[in-house]
């Protein structure tokens, strides 16, 4: 239920979604490649128009890492018909709001307008896609932002380093071993031929996904959207083909310092199946019962019970290739790991034993309907629904079928799921700890 994710924070065009509520929707392909999904809603006066490429941090290679997230500040440097800088301006000029964000598997962008502006946001976006900046430049002025960034939200931020301590013990072989964030020394030894065939080889319309999704005429839409991508040239074929991992079959513990921080924190990490896989649905019903909110198992018997933890947080971060499943604790005072641990093996002991009570069967299934309003209840959510499910899982009516997934899920799933994935001979330990004076 908890995940790794870059927030967005665009509010604008609130829906009506409730649980059942089937979202509507209509897709196609152009000639060059470019998916197109188009989502009509005519109750509020907005348009949303979003394109995801099929480029994260997975695509990089060891020694280039940060190159997917770095072309995410990049590519609103302008482009041939846009002027440097002017990006944001003519959005915001036009009433809009524009942001993006990159993942392991993914890149974003996207603009929010009011619905008499979409054929700016299309036009716009296929700017983007044909003729981005690709300069020396703008790859000398985003490395200093993007190394601010990374000050700010990682090097200088208390456990700011928790997820990639976490994805570099996890995996050893996948790419996934490194954070989207990316190595400041990657990026200071990447040249400006590697930053343009990075653009040349991902952003492509037929490595994309363009979604409009509000108040919108379809077939005028249709026409913008042949008017601007179709002349757009499609690119080579890309191949995907990354190296699989070996099972974890025995228990390592690894001690990682910051400085940052005056309390240790202890976290239980195991590698789990991938977004296609419905074990991956299990597994994160698994972690919202364990700690999602005060009446959750874990905080209950940790926090409030026993005063052990100040904060215990377990969570799923579901990828295209792999998932993890980590929990995250603060022991209260001179607690030592051995008891926090012997506490967690206890729990996750009942859950591969034990069903789960009905009760708390159906407050969880009932977090999961609560779930779907919160993710779809605005525009911006319901594109993103929608470009995710296609590009990650081939199935954009995905956003119609999750909940029901989830509401198949039995409790003896729930128990034999467990047993399978979370043994303390599948985990990695992290005792991440205050660095030494």
């Amino acid at each position: 239920m908890k995940k790794f994710l870059l927030g967005m924070s665009a509010t604008v065009g609130l829906l009506g979604v409730h649980p059942g509520q089937k979202i509507k929707f209509e897709e196609y392909d152009l000639p060059n490649g470019l998916h197109v999904v188009l989502h009509q809603d005519k109750t509020v006066p907005v348009v949303t128009v979003g394109v995801m490429y099929h480029v994260g941090s997975k695509d990089e290679k060891a020694g280039r890492t940060g190159l997917a997230h770095f072309f995410e500040h990049l590519l609103f440097e302008g482009t041939q018909n846009i002027k440097r800088g002017e990006w944001s301006k003519i959005v915001s000029a036009n009433g809009g709001y524009d942001n993006a964000y990159t993942t392991n598997d993914v890149t974003f962008y996207y603009e929010s307008f009011p619905s008499n502006n979409e054929q700016l946001g299309l036009w716009m976006e296929a700017e983007r896609m044909r003729s981005g900046k690709v300069d020396t430049l703008g790859v000398e002025t985003q490395r200093e932002v993007v190394k601010e960034e990374k000050r700010m939200r990682v090097d200088n931020q208390p456990y700011g380093k928790i997820l990639e301590s976490i994805l570099e013990n996890l995996f050893l072989k996948h790419p996934y071993r490194w954070a989207p964030i990316g190595s400041m020394e990657d990026l200071n030894a990447a040249k400006i031929e590697e930053f343009r065939d990075f653009y040349k080889k991902y952003y492509v319309p037929n490595n994309a996904v363009l979604v409009v999704a509000g108040n919108i005429d379809p077939k005028q839409t249709k026409k913008w959207i042949e008017a601007y991508f179709r002349s757009i040239p499609k690119g080579n074929n890309i191949t995907k083909k990354f190296p699989k991992e070996e099972p974890i079959t025995s228990k390592k513990e690894v001690v990682v310092y910051d400085k940052n921080i005056q309390l240790p924190a202890y976290l239980f990490n195991y590698r789990i199946p991938g977004k296609k896989e419905r074990e991956s649905y299990v597994l994160d019903m698994l972690a919202t019962y364990l700690s999602n909110g005060k009446s959750s198992v874990l905080y209950k018997k940790l926090v409030d019970k026993y005063k052990r933890a100040l904060e215990v947080e377990t969570y799923s971060m579901i990828m295209e290739d792999y998932g993890i499943f980590s929990t995250f604790i603060i022991p209260m005072g001179t607690v030592s790991k051995q008891i926090i641990e012997k506490d967690f093996d206890t729990e996750i002991k009942k859950l591969q034993t034990e069903l789960i009570s009905e009760e708390d069967f159906k407050k969880l299934q009932n977090t999961y309907e609560t779930d779907f309003v919160n993710k779809n209840s605005t525009l911006m959510g319901v594109a993103t629904s929608l470009a995710i499910n296609y590009t990650l899982v081939g199935d954009t009516d995905l956003i119609n079928k999750e909940t029901g997934i989830y509401k198949s899920i039995t409790r003896e799933e729930l128990r034999n799921t467990a047993k399978k994935y979370l043994n303390p001979n599948q985990r990695i330990e992290i005792n991440y700890l205050p660095e030494k004076k």
